[in-house]
């Protein structure tokens, strides 16, 4: 039976290599190379080495949008996790109707980003014309709005996440706290955060990733306003590409510089929550 598997592995594997090849594979390299280019086509190419890379530290509006991008991914990692585990936490109390509010709860991240911002573009306008402004009058506005948003989306989302976590936490632990007199704190800490580690693990890695690469939200919300101070990377990115003839390659760059970024947060941040890992 192994052998089988061995023999005709090559020609199971072959269609999703394939497609993994054309659609990520090659247009990944292809984006390298374009990054140290300038084009209009990918046939018009003209190679410049690492001008466009030195641009991009040179532009002020990059830089703004990677210091907004960093608060925001902060403040929404936090708020998402903790809510998210304090919501988690009740609806595994055996409180009633808690498929409901389960259901009620993931319901938000069913819904498309695009949607979602036109959809909070409304409901925080509506509340802000009450007082003169809108989300676009101040950059703070806007920051938060994208912050409720996010927090509205992905909170249930984690719950989930987290309800699957605490469940598989053993009673008899908690049983054995119990009787040595450990308050409910301190069975919390000591006991139920530690073992619900590989959840926590899954959902700051979700977490921070869709944060750094939010776009659709935050381009339908405040489309980068006012005077693109609400602009984070991604939206960055596709307007110097798209909106700066002539910057393509840096536009480029750019998605390069963000991707690595992006990597090596991720993964620093997967290899230190994996460390504190215990076994159930």
């Amino acid at each position: 039976m192994q052998k089988s598997i061995k023999r005709y592995f090559p020609i199971f594997v072959l269609p999703t290599l394939i497609a993994f090849i054309i659609a990520f594979l090659y247009p990944f390299i292809m984006g390298i190379y374009l990054s140290f280019t300038e084009f209009t086509t990918v046939k018009d190419v003209t190679w410049v080495g690492i001008s466009n890379y030195k641009k991009i530290f040179l532009d002020q509006n990059f830089l703004n949008a990677l210091v907004f991008t960093v608060k925001f991914t902060i403040v929404s990692v936090v708020t998402i996790n903790v809510f998210g585990f304090l919501m988690a936490y009740a609806l595994t109390r055996g409180i009633k109707g808690t498929n409901l509010f389960r259901t009620v709860f993931f319901m938000p991240n069913l819904i498309g980003g695009i949607v979602l911002g036109y959809i909070w573009q409304l409901l925080l306008n509506g509340i802000l014309a009450k007082f003169g402004v809108t989300l676009s009058f101040d950059a703070k506005y806007g920051f938060w709005g994208l912050v409720i948003l996010m927090n509205w989306q992905l909170i249930g989302y984690m719950m989930i996440i987290y309800i699957a976590g605490l469940q598989n936490v053993s009673p008899d632990l908690i049983e054995a706290a119990k009787i040595d007199g450990a308050t409910k704190t301190q069975t919390l800490r000591r006991i139920i955060i530690p073992m619900v580690m590989p959840s926590l693990t899954i959902c700051l890695f979700l977490t921070l990733t869709n944060s750094f690469k939010l776009f659709d939200q935050n381009l339908a919300l405040t489309a980068g306003g006012p005077g693109r101070q609400t602009s984070m990377l991604a939206l960055d990115i596709y307007s110097t590409f798209y909106g700066r003839v002539g910057w393509e390659g840096v536009g480029q760059a750019k998605a390069v510089v963000f991707f690595l970024m992006v990597a090596i947060i991720s993964l620093t941040q997967l290899y230190l929550t994996r460390r504190k890992e215990v076994e159930n």
